[in-house]
């Protein structure tokens, strides 16, 4: 279980094909089951909460943030209702 979890972190990080897992991993087919049934039941989201909480705690920060930032020209999108790009496929 702990190498399709590695799988899994390596496709994530790298943004890999399935088919370029590395060898030393399990079959593709075995990781993407794993992958599949995490994302459908949000298990790898609740992982990555996790994660991030220990960290902001490691790092002496509250375990949520506080604050957003958000940048003016998305601001500036978001109010005039931006470019519909999709439209001109």
């Amino acid at each position: 279980m702990w190498e399709v979890l590695n799988a899994v972190y390596y496709l994530l990080s790298t943004g890999c094909q399935w088919d370029a897992l590395p060898k030393d991993l399990p079959p593709k087919s075995t990781v993407y089951d794993y992958f599949s049934l995490w994302r459908s039941d949000r298990t790898l989201l609740r992982l990555h909460q996790a994660l991030y909480a220990q960290v902001r705690e490691a790092s002496g920060r509250k375990a949520e943030p506080t604050a957003a930032i958000l940048d003016s020209q998305s601001a500036k999108a978001a109010q005039k209702g931006g470019v519909d790009r999709s439209s001109r496929l």
